[in-house]
């Protein structure tokens, strides 16, 4: 992937699925409808609720986070006080559960967030939190398949809370051939060249701890 790929300012290497609708590295789409069919087997109606985002996408979920207009969180999912938290304070509290922009995993069209859409009723705000993956959760079942199954399709879970400082994500699975290479390819002077032109709320905080930062949410992931 060009560096433009890797932080999510181009979407080359990406192509629309349309059924389940999502966006997916080209190389991605056969893997995961692969996965699909064999969910459908087991009675799964397996959907991605999130897939590619680009660079905009992710900068607008970060300076929201960062600028109090959507909520903060700590290590066990409850609600922090963002007025009440440092700058450096609160970068570290979005880190836990997002991405910085230009860093997502999601930029390179090999991560989705899974879930069973024949699980919940038409109308459901899908959540992606532990209580969802967990028994009596909606999706605590698929959480158990894709355990056992998702490998065979070659996808992982990068976040189990091991080590990466990114909080344990049941939901996150990543299309392993693809996403190792891009993880390597991204490294900490591509990402400072993205953020040092974008408009990102505690951009002296980040670009000032920018090495420290990519060593713990980007280099480091939970393999299998």
């Amino acid at each position: 992937m060009t560096p433009a790929e890797l932080t999510g300012r181009a979407r080359t290497h990406v192509v629309d699925v349309a059924d389940p609708s999502c966006a997916l590295h080209e190389h991605a789409v056969a893997p995961f409808m692969n996965l699909r069919r064999a969910a459908s087997a087991e009675r799964f109606d397996l959907i991605a609720a999130s897939s590619y985002r680009d660079f905009a996408r992710q900068l607008a979920i970060w300076n929201a986070k960062f600028d109090g207009a959507m909520p903060l969180y700590d290590g066990s999912g409850r609600p922090l006080d963002g007025a009440r938290l440092s700058p450096r304070e609160r970068v570290d509290a979005i880190l836990l559960w997002s991405a910085l922009p230009g860093a997502s995993r999601h930029h390179w069209g090999t991560d989705v967030d899974l879930i069973d859409r024949g699980a919940v009723a038409p109308g459901y705000r899908v959540q992606l939190n532990e209580a969802e993956f967990t028994p009596p959760g909606p999706f605590a079942r698929l959480a158990v398949w894709l355990e056992s199954n998702a490998a065979r399709f070659g996808f992982f879970r990068p976040y189990r809370g091991a080590l990466s400082g990114v909080r344990p994500e049941p939901w996150h699975f990543s299309f392993a051939p693809i996403a190792e290479s891009a993880r390597r390819a991204l490294k900490p002077a591509v990402l400072r060249e993205t953020l040092e032109g974008a408009t990102l709320s505690g951009k002296e905080q980040v670009l000032e701890r920018l090495d420290e930062l990519h060593a713990r949410y980007v280099a480091a992931i939970d393999w299998p």
